[in-house]
């Protein structure tokens, strides 16, 4: 699947969200979904690494802005706040390049005023490069993370673990250690537990294929699991190489999904209620 330059930027999301959803049985986690579409339209690690002038990473963003028409189109559910599945319409519609540009056409009328609406095109193009619409809070949080020290870094890779359900956990970063940063237990049930052995770098790009290999090389022998965790992101090479079949796996925790993991424990984060205007529940009111 190839994305149609000629659509406005995010509209080319629309049909490749849908058609990874369809794959995946119809409903993904965000960090499924990104990594399908990365997959399915060959997106580059140049074009992950971009951002705006904010930091707000461009592909993250044009995603968010395609599921935010996908749900007021009524194709895509998000009530599950870690689970974006496709409802009942999105799994029947067929659409075209012709009826996503409709779709984006008739609901930006929503965002504008009449004021703007002879320049609609021009506010959504400068919406996306100001506005995270997900998790306002990442960019920021990310920042925070990348400005600690190596070992306040680890440290709070501790307590994320211990907070995440795992014991025992310690810090144990030492050069000439492979880059091993700590080890901890995840007990499974009552009977059944597991060493896993953790690596924590900040790191601003991507982590290549070679690091995951460095370190399966420095936990073979002395764990059952490894978790690689990073403020940045894994090439789709690294990614590969972490489920490589005939070898220990190593799970992978990204920037993304070191952001889950804080909302989870709410480590560092105070929640806090928002509202979002429903227009359609007053369209009826209008005539």
């Amino acid at each position: 699947m190839k994305k149609n330059s000629a659509l406005p930027a995010h509209v080319q999301f629309f049909l490749p969200i849908l058609a990874v959803l369809r794959q995946s049985g119809g409903s993904a986690s965000p960090a499924e979904l990104k990594d399908g579409l990365v997959t399915i339209l060959e997106i580059s690690d140049e074009e992950l690494d971009e951002k705006f002038k904010t930091g707000v990473s461009r592909i993250d963003n044009l995603i968010a802005w395609s599921k935010v028409y996908l749900i007021r189109e009524g194709l895509l559910d998000t009530s599950h706040p870690n689970v974006l599945t496709l409802t009942e319409d999105g799994f029947k519609r067929q659409l075209t390049d012709a009826d996503v540009l409709n779709i984006f056409k008739k609901i930006h009328r929503e965002f504008v005023t009449k004021k703007h609406k002879q320049d609609g095109l021009k506010i959504v193009e400068e919406q996306e490069s100001q506005v995270q619409v997900d998790q306002p809070h990442k960019e920021p949080l990310l920042k925070v993370l990348k400005s600690l020290p190596p070992e306040g870094f680890e440290r709070l890779c501790q307590r994320l673990l211990r907070a995440s359900g795992f014991t025992r956990v310690v810090v144990t970063g030492r050069s000439g250690d492979g880059g091993i940063d700590g080890e901890g237990i995840l007990e499974l049930n009552a009977l059944v537990s597991m060493k896993v052995i953790f690596q924590a770098k900040r790191y601003r790009d991507a982590v290549s294929p070679s690091e995951i290999r460095d370190f399966r090389g420095a936990m073979q022998g002395r764990a059952q699991k490894g978790i690689f965790i990073t403020t940045g992101r894994f090439t789709h090479e690294a990614r590969k190489e972490a489920f490589r079949e005939g070898v220990p796996p190593i799970e992978l925790v990204d920037g993304d999904k070191l952001v889950q993991l804080f909302e989870q424990t709410q480590l560092g984060l105070t929640p806090k209620t928002i509202y979002e205007i429903d227009y359609r529940f007053f369209d009826e009111y209008r005539r």
